[in-house]
């Protein structure tokens, strides 16, 4: 079990900013998870990974493709409180799920 967290790079995001949207996004996803699913990744030590996306499509994308295997996902949008405009499309979750699953969506990103 995992969950991958895509952030854009295009945004210029501070590092505390992209913290706290990648955490936006992982909880997120968390609560649309199966009490089965949230048990058992809880256990397995809730593994997750924040990889990198050029941009707003490429998160729909993602996001589309989560969708169509039935694994949990969030998109996040920012507030605008601080560095972004409100509304702005920051992070995409994927998962937690099952590690082949997640990586069929993900697996070609790269680290972030």
């Amino acid at each position: 079990m995992k969950q991958a967290i895509v952030a854009r790079t295009d945004l210029g995001m501070g590092r505390g900013k992209l913290a706290a949207q990648v955490a936006h996004a992982s909880l997120s996803a968390y609560e649309d998870t199966s009490d089965r699913t949230r048990k058992q990744w809880k256990g397995e030590g809730q593994k997750k990974i924040v990889l990198k996306a050029d941009g707003e499509s490429e998160l729909f994308g993602l996001a589309d493709a989560a969708e169509r295997r039935g694994l949990p996902n969030a998109i996040v949008r920012d507030a605008g409180h601080t560095q972004l405009e409100p509304g702005t499309v920051t992070c995409l979750a994927v998962g937690p799920g099952d590690e082949d699953e997640v990586d069929r969506v993900t697996g070609d990103l790269s680290l972030y």
